[in-house]
């Protein structure tokens, strides 16, 4: 008869899971058994770390819209996958994890790795429960799979060492107390309430400067986006988890806002009469209208976000694109093109002050600007990109232009260091033919970066599909964004005992465990390397040499904030390093605004 363990594992794959990411462990043995017996479907996906196993599955969710799947075993491992877990809560990807847990029979001992596994899900999840009967496990997956989508978030699953081996229940017995569950979810249309509706079309019909803002949840709504942008004059700014919903290209698309924002999204957001939100929890006040300054009007399909950001004259909570289906024909087209082509010659602005920027040369040293500002235009039709936290996310953020069809995503919410690499491998193996770029700091790449090359060469005749997969990393030996957080913020100098990391050859070690290193430290060679590893046919670690003292400056640089920064200049031992280089990429600004410039 088959084990309890058998009957989880098959009732994995036919909620569709076919990969589940993990590291083993005691907990559970008899999972790992039921694992070989279904022959790779699911496949157990050995990681090196239980919390890459938690960010690849938030990472498969992000790019597929499917449920991801991890497992760990008791106490430790199971601690592991919070940090990858609290990624998907707070980005809101849906996410099951198995964890195994110690005999029903020691619990409540202090056996030796026993937690309280509920309490410690608790926060994390939406719905956590421990099987403490072979047959209440039917209803507990279904229902953790069933919670997991439609809250989009996270759903724990905690399984007892001496269940796992129990003979199954699938059907349990017709009785008082017995709950028969299936397998079967369907996305529902959320509509919006018709009166808020027409509240929101006159709010918007009533502004003269709009102002869009979108976020993941508009993801599937781009042609609506672009058309209630095109009928409001509006310019469209993206948050970083929405970048993926607009192409770059497009003339009224201002790129990103807040702190590794635009300067267009900052003009055209602080200077609006009407700020329109679409699909996005942007939590920054300080990037945002002054109360009063704005009216708003906001669209969200979960309503316990509506209205928290910033103050709303319309709440309308619906899904983003059935929403604006019927906004749309409430909407009149503004015949005063003004402040559209205010936005549109700002966004030229910057990209010329882009271009600038990522130009300059210092000593020698490869601007990291200019590492992403070369890739932009060479990267193929359908890649995939993902970024890790740190300062390479700002050039990912500013320098890199998708086009449609590609995807993007980072830990948005959380921000916390660690996912880009995950990311791209999970990714990668849910389509193995498109190419797949990760940016990753060297922070980052050595936290836990490095040992996940070790699963890319295990798995290399998965991940290998004549495409590309190329880990980019930004060697400063510095831990750069904190450094520069420093100064701006707490007006102190770079720490060298907290801020500066070994100078490691990432390239080397990718050569060392079986794949292809590139080194890049001349800023002539850039377009070279990058021309090499999208020509490579399997992962590349592509490592460039990298200027730490470029500054990652924000939109517009508050008072506070510079005064904190020079007096943390005055007494930084790089400060005429850092003089220099934030002086010439200022002046790129202040040249491209020159009268009669473009």
């Amino acid at each position: 008869m088959p084990k309890t363990a058998d009957y989880i594992v098959n009732r994995l794959r036919e909620w569709g899971v076919h990969r589940v990411y993990g590291y083993p462990g005691d907990g559970i043995n008899g999972l790992l058994g039921a694992f070989d017996r279904a022959e790779g479907d699911p496949q157990f996906v050995q990681t090196r770390h239980e919390e890459m196993a938690a960010f690849m599955a938030c990472g498969h969710a992000k790019f597929t819209g499917e449920v991801g799947c991890c497992i760990a075993t008791s106490g430790p491992g199971a601690i592991h996958l919070l940090n990858g877990l609290y990624d998907a809560k707070l980005d809101h990807q849906p996410v099951v994890a198995v964890v195994g847990q110690q005999k029903r029979i020691a619990q409540g001992t202090h056996y030796q790795q026993e937690v309280h596994l509920e309490t410690l899900f608790s926060d994390v999840s939406e719905f956590v429960q421990s099987c403490m009967h072979p047959a209440q496990v039917r209803h507990v997956i279904d229902r953790a799979f069933k919670t997991a989508l439609t809250t989009r978030g996270v759903a724990t699953i905690v399984v007892p060492d001496d269940i796992q081996d129990e003979e199954a229940q699938p059907a349990p017995p017709k009785t008082h107390g017995a709950v028969y569950s299936s397998v079967g979810w369907s996305q529902p249309r959320v509509l919006p309430n018709t009166d808020e509706l027409r509240r929101a079309a006159t709010v918007l019909n009533e502004g003269h400067k709009v102002a869009m803002l979108v976020g993941q949840g508009a993801a599937h709504a781009e042609a609506e986006v672009i058309e209630t942008a095109e009928l409001l004059g509006a310019g469209v700014a993206k948050a970083l988890l929405g970048r993926e919903v607009l192409d770059d290209d497009l003339p009224f698309v201002t790129g990103p806002i807040g702190l590794l924002g635009s300067q267009p999204s900052d003009e055209m957001v602080m200077n609006c009469d009407t700020l329109f939100m679409i699909g996005t929890s942007f939590p920054y006040a300080e990037w945002l209208p002054n109360e009063g300054d704005a009216r708003g009007v906001e669209i969200d399909i979960d309503g316990r976000m509506i209205g928290i950001r910033y103050p709303m004259d319309a709440h309308v909570v619906g899904d983003a694109k059935e929403t604006l289906k019927e906004l749309i024909p409430l909407l009149e087209r503004k015949s005063d093109r003004g402040w559209r082509e205010d936005i549109e010659e700002n966004v030229r602005t910057w990209n010329r002050i882009l271009d600038d920027r990522a130009g300059q040369n210092f000593e020698g040293l490869i601007n990291p600007q200019a590492a992403a500002a070369t890739l932009s235009p060479l990267l193929p039709d359908d890649a995939i990109v993902t970024a890790d936290s740190g300062s390479s996310t700002n050039w990912w953020a500013r320098h890199l232009k998708l086009r449609k069809g590609m995807r993007a995503s980072l830990s948005g919410n959380l921000a916390t260091m660690g996912p880009g690499v995950p990311y791209a491998i999970a990714a990668k193996f849910a389509y193995p033919d498109h190419p797949v770029i990760a940016f990753v700091g060297d922070g980052a790449m050595q936290m836990n970066g490095m040992n996940e090359m070790i699963t890319v060469q295990r798995y290399l005749s998965q991940l290998d599909h004549g495409s590309p997969l190329i880990f980019c990393v930004f060697n400063n030996q510095d831990l750069n964004q904190v450094t520069w957080e420093q100064r701006a913020m707490a007006g102190d100098p770079k720490f060298p005992g907290s801020q500066s990391i070994p100078d490691i050859p990432y390239a080397k070690y990718a050569e060392l465990v079986g794949l292809r290193g590139i080194y890049c430290e001349d800023i002539d060679g850039v377009t070279d390397a990058w021309q090499q590893a999208l020509a490579s046919e399997g992962p590349v670690v592509l490592e460039f040499k990298v200027d730490a003292e470029i500054p990652p400056l924000p939109p517009h640089i508050k008072s506070e904030h510079g005064m904190k920064a020079a007096k943390a200049g005055m007494k930084d031992s790089e400060k005429m390093g850092l003089a220099a280089r934030g002086f010439r990429q200022k002046l790129a600004e202040v040249y491209e605004n020159l009268p009669g410039r473009g």
